[in-house]
Parts: structure tokens; sequence; C-alpha cells
């Protein structure tokens, strides 16, 4: 017997888990703001402007009523914008009137606060409304999930019951989920690794080849888990798939949006023309601000993201900042 999810979020990876989540004999309901896309995917069962070669199953259906997608249902899974987690948790609050396992697949720090997703979502959502908070994440392209291509993700909680739970919703042949305690080093590497992709798209814009590209998302996991650990993560979990696993991904390949924007950087565009052309969210450009702020305020040394913090937010010229970045003093590894 199936379970009952909903599905807040229908961009490409709101598409893709929810047709895993279909596909492993669950019933689903997908929550769109846009009553354009939720015609599209009643209607014509598609999602062009995310995924212009999938095709939804017809047994999904889309709505633009929240308390409609959340009645009854045993698991909410959160894929929208980080900056939109909160006001969409606050929603989902005041509609729930039963337990739920909370879910989310997003990466991303918020502005200002720096708050990791779970910690929003935990503030947002009353603790009597909740099995436990789980972060979905590792190494995936929607693009390549819906092709059933090979997938490996984690699923974190403190809470071991909605690990498992989530594990149970979502493994299969082609999509494998392990658990994880960390949640803390999960969320970290999931937001942090979108900085560095940033950067190695840059590089790739500018010409460089594979050495740059080792070169910099070596240093960016070093990085990345200095600061995860200074917040209490557990320095294995870098070790793992939502660590080097995803940065691997998100750094290699142009079905990363945030790879996309920082090869258009290093051609010589600039990052309103960038985000507009692209019209689609690139978590790494928010969290590179929180992640800097962050940093600094800990007193933890990110020299990766403080240059594209530089380019992104300074005007900094990005062939500068990568000489800079060599030029740096000579230290021991």
């Amino acid at each position: 017997m199936g379970h009952k999810i909903a599905v807040l979020g229908a961009g490409s990876w709101g598409s893709a888990l929810a047709n895993v989540l279909f596909e492993n004999g669950h019933s689903v309901s997908v929550w769109t703001r846009d009553e354009k896309q939720k015609e599209e995917i009643n209607n014509q069962h598609t999602n062009k402007k995310y995924l212009p070669q999938f095709s939804f199953p017809i047994e999904v259906t889309a709505s633009t009523d929240l308390q409609a997608v959340v009645a009854g249902a045993e698991a909410v899974l959160f894929v929208v914008p980080t900056k939109a987690m909160r006001e969409v948790a606050r929603q989902v609050n005041q509609l729930l009137d039963h337990k739920v396992t909370v879910i989310h697949a997003s990466k991303g720090l918020e502005e200002q606060t720096y708050k990791r997703i779970s910690t929003i979502l935990a503030e947002e959502i009353d603790s009597n409304r909740l099995n436990g908070i789980v972060a979905l994440s590792g190494p995936s392209h929607a693009e390549e999930v819906v092709k059933k291509d090979l997938t490996t993700i984690t699923a974190a909680s403190k809470t071991p019951e909605a690990a498992q739970l989530t594990q149970e919703l979502f493994i299969n042949d082609y999509f494998r989920v392990y658990t994880n305690k960390d949640i803390v080093g999960v969320e970290i590497g999931a937001a942090l690794k979108n900085i560095i992709a940033i950067g190695a798209g840059a590089i790739a814009g500018l010409g460089y080849g594979d050495n740059a590209k080792a070169g910099l998302v070596t240093r960016g996991l070093a990085e990345i888990s200095r600061l995860g650990i200074e917040l209490g993560a557990d320095p294995l979990t870098f070790m793992g798939l939502s660590g080097v696993g995803d940065l691997i991904v998100t750094c290699t390949s142009p079905h990363s949006r945030n790879w996309r924007a920082g090869y258009q950087i290093g051609e010589g565009k600039d990052i309103d023309t960038i985000l507009s052309e692209m019209g689609m969210v690139v978590e790494g450009i928010s969290t590179t601000k929180a992640a800097f702020e962050l940093a600094t305020s800990h007193g933890i040394e990110m020299p990766i993201t403080e240059a594209i913090y530089n380019v992104v937010y300074n005007d900094s010229d990005v062939k500068y900042v990568i000489l800079n970045l060599m030029q740096r003093e000579g230290k021991s590894e």
C-alpha cells in the first residue's frame, strides 16, 4: 500500500522526485503557485520550462490550492527555493491538522539569518505536527533521474524513523537512498557546493582545463569542511554523497544551473543578465553571500567563497580574483 505524498514545488527537481514517488506506488499531488504551470501539468502532462523532454504520468496532478495538496498527506516534500521556504512552511503549518514527516530537497542557506533549511522548517512548523524533518540530498540531476539513470542520495535526519521512512518512500532499482544522522553536514555540503560550482563554471568559461577544475573542487571541499565542522558537522559527512559526491556532479556538468551561471561569468556576462536569461533560481548566488558572511562571523577562512562573493557582489574581475587566489602565500595542505 502506497503513501499519500504532497510535493511542494514544481521545478525540475520537484517534478523528478514526484515521478520517483509515483513510480514507487505512492499517491502524489504537486503544489505550484503558477496557474499556467498547473494547467500544463494537468492537461498536457508536461513541464517544458524545467524538463522539456519529460512527461508526467496522468495520475500525477498539480494544484495551486496548498490546502488541498497537503490534506491527508503522510509526508510533505518541500522543493521550493530557499528564499521561499519560510513563507511556504508557515502556510503549511496553518493548514496541517495532523502529524506529518517533513522532507526537503532544497539546497541553500537563508539570507541574513544564515540558517539551514531544516532549522527554518523546525521554527515554522509546530513540533506537535511533526514526525521528523529530513534533508534529501546528494549527487543528482533531475534531467538524469527522469531518464532512470542510476542515482544515489542521502536522507539525513536527527529522527532515525523519519530518515528510514524517506528511504522507503524513494528507494528503487535506479534511485538508491542511504540514511544519515548528520543533517548539519548534509545540509552544509548541499548548500556550499553550489558556490564551488559557480567557480568551476567560471574557470571553464575562462578556458582553463582539468587541472584548474580539480584544484578548485579539492580546495573547495576543504573550505566547506572547515565551516561545516565549525557548525557541528561530522567531518566524514563531507567525504560522502552530500559532500564530495555532490561537488563532483555539480562542478562538472552543464546540467547544473550554478555551473552554467559560473561559465557565463567566465565569458564576461554580468550577473543580472545571466539570471534574467536563465529564468530559474540559481541558489549559489544568494548562498555565496550567506556563506561568506557566516564564515566571516565565525573567523573561518574560505578564500574561494570570498573570491566568488567579490565577483558576484563587488563586481570584481573574475580573472583578477583567480590570479589573486593563485598568488596567495604558500602554505601546507
